[in-house]
């Protein structure tokens, strides 16, 4: 080391910096092409969901880049999106709302939910929750088809009294061992219905040039969900 020349110490520094740009490069093309991955994931289950809690909605736009968040008490604080479904016309026929229910047994649930402009449910998806696995978590479409029983229900069906599990006098079933998870889904449920009943007007008045949608009609291949990545 000690027989080292400037000249050759200014090659392995310049050496080492060239190989540590190189990787720096490299690092951030990874992580540039991760997040790119990771965003186009997101954005194929997003689409997958929202087409399934749409139901039989004749929609023509991509409602995943058709969004605004909101900030409601009644939707669990904020911000939290939601997504809308429009005809050719861009009028709204469905709202897709994220909502939480801070009040699961181990914590918040947070759900999707589906609604047509009448407010008729047309589905409901948990998309986060930690419950207890065998007995919270039947709340998963994929473990029970417990969830499906908000389909078509609405504000007046049931009426307010029946908007409790049967334990607390109204219409939807608890689990074995586990009330309080159903209890706080069927409460945040009727709550975002609430909140679309209090906002129907405004929420079916959203333009697209309001939430940066992409107003370009999807092919027909897309539309509905019917593409390669809800398959």
């Amino acid at each position: 080391m000690g027989n080292l020349k400037p000249r050759d110490i200014l090659l392995a520094t310049a050496l080492l910096a060239g190989f540590a740009a190189a990787g720096a490069g490299i690092v951030a093309l990874v992580q540039d092409s991760t997040e790119a991955r990771i965003a186009e994931n997101r954005m194929a289950v997003n689409r997958n969901r929202i087409a399934e809690l749409t139901g039989e909605l004749d929609y023509r736009n991509d409602p995943v880049h058709d969004t605004i968040d909101l900030n409601h008490d009644l939707l669990g604080g904020g911000p939290l999106p939601v997504w809308f479904a429009r005809d050719a016309e861009d009028e709204v026929v469905g709202i897709v709302f994220s909502a939480i229910a801070p009040d699961g047994y181990s914590g918040n649930i947070h759900l999707l939910i589906g609604v047509d402009r009448d407010g008729e449910l047309q589905g409901v998806r948990v998309s986060a929750h930690r419950e207890t696995p065998g007995l919270g978590d039947a709340i998963e479409a994929e473990r029970s088809d417990w969830i499906r029983g908000f389909d078509g229900r609405s504000l007046g069906n049931p009426p307010a009294e029946g908007w409790h599990v049967r334990k607390d006098g109204g219409v939807f079933d608890q689990f074995t061992g586990a009330t309080i998870t159903p209890r706080a889904v069927v409460r945040a449920v009727y709550r975002t219905l609430e909140y679309f009943d209090h906002h129907r007007d405004e929420l079916l008045a959203t333009r697209p040039e309001e939430t940066g949608s992409v107003t370009e009609p999807l092919p027909t291949s897309e539309i509905n969900g019917d593409d390669e990545a809800s398959r």
